[in-house]
C-alpha cells in the first residue's frame, strides 16, 4: 500500500491504490513466452506417404510366392502352429528349436507370424523373442484383407 496525498482528503490518510506495474511486467513476460514456445508445441512434419499401384501389387505377391516364407499361427489359447500344417500344434521349445535350425541354413529367412485377434499379446511376444535368440530378424504379421 502506498502512502500519500490524495488531493481532496487529510494530508495524513494512507493512498489505497495498487501498483500495477509489476504485475503488467510479469504478464508480458509470460505472453512472450507463450508466444515463442506455442509454434514448437503445434509444429507437426507433413509426409505424403507412397501409394503403391495394382500392378505393383501383384508384383510384390509374385515375389513373396518365390520367396520360401515360414508362418507360424498362434491361436488365442496360446498353441502354435508351424507351417502349411495349422492343425499340427507344436510346443514353444521346439518352435525355438526350429528357429535355430532355420537360421544356421537360412539366416534371410521370413518369419510370418498369424496371431488371433483375440490372443494376448504375450504370445505373440514369445514368438518374436524366439525368433530374436535365434537372430532371425525378418519377421512380418499377416493380417486378412479388407474387403
Amino acid at each position: 500500500m502506498a502512502f500519500g496525498s490524495m488531493g481532496d482528503g487529510d494530508e495524513d490518510s494512507p493512498m489505497s491504490d495498487i501498483n500495477v506495474t509489476p504485475l503488467v511486467d510479469v504478464m508480458l513476460v509470460l505472453l512472450i513466452v507463450f508466444m515463442i514456445t506455442m509454434p514448437v508445441l503445434t509444429h507437426s512434419l507433413q509426409i505424403n506417404l507412397p501409394v503403391s499401384s495394382q500392378k505393383e501389387q501383384d508384383k510384390k505377391q509374385d515375389d513373396k510366392s518365390k520367396k520360401d516364407i515360414l508362418t507360424i499361427a498362434v491361436n488365442k489359447d496360446g498353441k502354435y502352429a508351424l507351417g502349411a500344417e495349422s492343425d499340427k500344434v507344436v510346443a514353444l521349445d521346439d518352435l525355438k528349436a526350429r528357429f535355430t535350425q532355420i537360421a544356421a541354413e537360412n539366416p534371410d529367412q521370413i518369419i510370418a507370424i498369424s496371431a488371433d485377434k483375440d490372443a494376448p499379446y504375450d504370445f505373440v511376444l514369445q514368438v518374436l523373442q524366439a525368433a530374436r535368440d535365434a537372430k532371425l530378424s525378418k519377421v512380418a504379421f499377416n493380417m486378412e484383407a479388407k474387403k
